[in-house]
């Protein structure tokens, strides 16, 4: 078995409404900051998994994601793994 660390980046999908991400975008403006804009606010998750291979591992993560992580109806993910 290998120890291999996955990056997950859970955001909300480009048409659903964001208000986090649109009270941030407003709050730039007042921090004199006018040029930052469209800001979009998700979740990073940081996990270890043990698998056979770096295949097996990619498989878990997506299942971990698509059951648990990520609301896929308002949600997208993307992730990276690498061995650890």
């Amino acid at each position: 078995m290998t120890k291999f660390q996955a990056e997950i980046d859970v955001m909300p999908k480009k048409e659903i409404l964001d208000p986090q991400g649109k009270a941030v975008t407003g709050s730039m403006k007042n921090l004199g900051l006018p040029e930052i804009q469209n800001i979009r606010i998700g979740k990073h998750v940081s996990l270890e998994i043990e698998a056979e291979n770096e295949e097996v591992a990619r498989q878990k993560v997506d299942q971990a994601c698509k059951s648990l992580l990520a609301n896929l109806i308002m949600e997208s993910y993307t992730f990276t793994i690498e061995a650890v």
